[in-house]
């Protein structure tokens, strides 16, 4: 083959909206390309903060326009001008997800918004909550059955609302990628938190339910498990203390997580670069969730825990 053919054949590879080379799947050759997604259009529930926050910046990052929602509009002004710092555009929608239809009503507006949708990144949760706001922390037989439905109706409930009102809209998509923001609480033993654990792992069962569901229709469903991650929601455990000790000794890497550090799981499974890979639960948890083999050795102190 001459140099001639061969800068001939170059020319003719397919390349996607971008002009970057991909091969006859469709899918980027360059490897940092398939971490791309220039104007995908994603909605991230929860982004005003935390671990949200952090992967709405991920994504704009990559080329995602966003539709990013939150309990009150002016708590996503910093997401919003992150986003829009990265020369994406930046929707912003509030709501309740505790009240019924709201999730429903977030998808439609999102995909309305953004001419419809490639990525849903669910990442809104909720803790038993006190009326100031503060977490409520309670073994089962002590806590009251009107906080864990509430912990149900967030977690659980606007889940379910809200992938049923997505489904139409990725269906549509030819990279449609559905991540629910679970955590290592619905792997492991999560004592105080029985409500939340419940609600985590039940994300994790919906996962592959709707990842085998929705396989032919092109829809990958993924959920992604951080371990103890220091946001505002868990700033009551990761300050210094007995708690925070207690929950670090169960971590082979002996430390929290900064929100930053999810990111990266959370950009692969949107992207092209896990094309193949949907009904995955991938932990992001220093550790935790290994079995207790993958603590010999290191001590622990009194669970501050214990029933009494």
């Amino acid at each position: 083959m001459n140099a001639t053919n061969h800068s001939t054949n170059a020319t003719d590879r397919p390349t996607n909206a971008m002009g970057r080379p991909t091969n006859a799947m469709g899918r980027p050759t360059n490897a940092m390309d398939l971490f791309r997604l220039d104007d995908a259009r994603a909605l991230v529930t929860g982004a005003s903060r935390g671990i949200g926050k952090a992967v709405a910046e991920a994504l704009a990052d990559a080329g995602c326009d966003l539709a990013l929602t939150a309990r009150t509009l002016p708590a996503l002004e910093d997401t919003v001008r992150a986003v829009q710092e990265r020369g994406r555009k930046a929707v912003v929608l509030d709501g309740d997800l505790a009240r019924p239809g709201v999730a429903e009503a977030l998808v439609d507006r999102a995909s309305a918004a953004l001419g419809g949708l490639d990525i849903v990144v669910h990442n809104a949760g909720t803790l038993p909550t006190a009326a100031d706001g503060s977490p409520l922390m309670a073994p089962l037989q002590h806590a009251r059955q009107e906080d864990w439905e509430a912990v149900v109706a967030v977690n659980l409930n606007a889940t379910a609302a809200l992938c049923r009102a997505a489904y139409p809209h990725l269906a549509e998509s030819s990279r449609a990628s559905l991540i629910l923001m679970s955590s290592a609480a619905g792997i492991v033993g999560a004592p105080m938190m029985e409500a939340y654990a419940a609600t985590k792992a039940a994300q994790i069962s919906l996962t592959r339910s709707l990842a085998v569901g929705w396989a032919r229709q092109g829809i990958r469903v993924n959920a992604l498990c951080p371990g103890w991650t220091r946001t505002d929601m868990t700033a009551f455990a990761s300050a210094p203390g007995p708690v925070s000790d207690w929950l670090t000794s169960h971590v082979p890497m002996g430390r929290w997580a900064d929100a930053d550090e999810v990111v990266g799981a959370a950009l692969f499974l949107a992207a092209p670069a896990s094309s193949i890979v949907t009904g995955h639960a991938l932990v992001v948890d220093g550790g935790l969730s290994v079995a207790d083999g993958g603590l010999a050795g290191h001590p622990k102190p009194p669970s501050p825990f214990a029933a009494k």
